[in-house]
């Protein structure tokens, strides 16, 4: 029916009803104040209007022929959710305009409309809708505020989490440099760890740990006096108790920093044995954690493959036939098994890329250091 009016008016308003002289009456007295109107006979005809120019308030008559206004309003609403939608109705129909409001409508008229009261009844389901587009706005900024925050976040932690790792790499190249004969080796079997762990399907938190749980296992040995650790010969009984309470040592410094728990747990178990002859707690198969289990065949693996003051390194081969030897009394059946499926080359690899990026500036830096007393399967690390 009628156009909107010109650039200089207020707000476009869409009348709809099947009475013609209702949508006349109601766009007559709203362009008396400078809205601009339009009209339309059916929902049908009014979705058409909005499609080629929407409005921002519809009044739409509840009982039409075709489609009724609570269609229209949901229509409305889901097409084009910035619109304010008024609902006229009949005084019998006062109960089915609030259940209009509550299905999104602003405000409701009721029929016979008295003209004078309909521009206030716009204005204030103007205000309604503009409160309401405001709040969804200040929601969907807030929401990208608190994600990109949280990413920034996320980043800073990963930066955090990086600072310490690459701080505990170097405390454990510290700890190995103690004695040039090792040089490496919690690196090495850092690596070979998580070689180790992938292979058997392990999460990627169970790999954090085990990472740091490597680089960190013999921490507790600055706690050993020189003496014994340090001692050329065989130790005696009670020397070899000092020694190995360095598991208990290294687990009371670790225990303390939140981050580490996991790392800890590898720390106090990585000298205990499948058979449960181990130490501290004499721990049994399963009791003993996974990561604890896959570092015993690691740490093997690269105490027999490297030079030792009383022998030379000894060949791939003779390591793999230790641990299989070994299996189910030093170290778990399942761990072994997954050993075994690792092609040599990929230790290899590990060992010759640890070789390409050992820090030598700390052999200048860092004392004497922590050496292994067995030539084999050592039961101090």
């Amino acid at each position: 029916m009628g156009g909107y009016g010109g650039d200089e008016m207020k707000e476009r308003v869409l009348v709809v009803d099947d009475e013609p002289s209702v949508c006349i009456l109601l766009s007559e007295r709203l362009g008396q104040d400078g809205y601009q109107c339009r009209t339309a006979l059916s929902g049908e005809e009014a979705l058409d209007l909005l499609a080629s120019e929407p409005a921002e308030v519809v009044i739409s008559d509840l009982r039409m022929n075709g489609m009724s206004g609570m269609v229209l309003l949901e229509q409305v609403h889901n097409r084009f959710p910035h619109a304010a939608f008024m609902v006229a109705t009949g005084v019998d129909d006062v109960q089915v305009s609030i259940e209009a409001m509550k299905k999104g409508a602003c405000d409701y008229l009721v029929k016979p409309i008295q003209l004078d009261s309909v521009v206030a009844s716009v204005e204030r389901a103007l205000e309604k809708k503009r409160l309401e587009i405001e709040l969804d706005n200040y929601r969907h900024n807030l929401e990208f505020m608190v994600e990109q925050r949280t990413r920034q976040l996320q980043a800073a932690m990963k930066r955090v989490e990086l600072t310490y790792d690459e701080t505990l790499e170097a405390l454990g190249a510290a700890l190995d440099l103690r004695d040039t004969e090792t040089a490496g080796h919690s690196e090495r079997v850092s690596r070979y760890a998580l070689a180790l762990a992938k292979t058997m399907g392990c999460a990627d938190d169970q790999l954090k740990q085990m990472r740091r749980g490597s680089y960190l296992h013999d921490i507790g040995k600055i706690g050993i006096p020189d003496s014994i650790l340090l001692k050329e010969g065989k130790l005696t009984p009670e020397e070899m108790i000092v020694m190995q309470s360095h598991v208990r040592v290294g687990y009371n410094i670790v225990c303390r920093i939140a981050f580490l728990a996991g790392a800890a747990e590898i720390v106090l178990t990585h000298q205990e044995r499948y058979d449960g002859t181990g130490y501290p707690q004499g721990l049994v198969g399963s009791e003993i954690p996974l990561g604890a289990r896959i570092f015993a065949v690691s740490d093997t693996l690269d105490a027999m493959t490297s030079d030792r003051p009383y022998r030379r390194a000894l060949p791939f081969e003779a390591a793999r036939d230790e641990v299989l030897r070994e299996s189910g009394r030093q170290f778990d059946p399942e761990v072994v098994q997954a050993f075994l499926k690792i092609p040599e080359n990929v230790w290899e690899g590990i060992r010759a890329e640890v070789a390409g990026h050992r820090v030598t500036a700390l052999r200048s830096t860092v004392p004497t250091a922590l050496s292994d007393k067995e030539p084999l399967s050592p039961a101090v690390n």
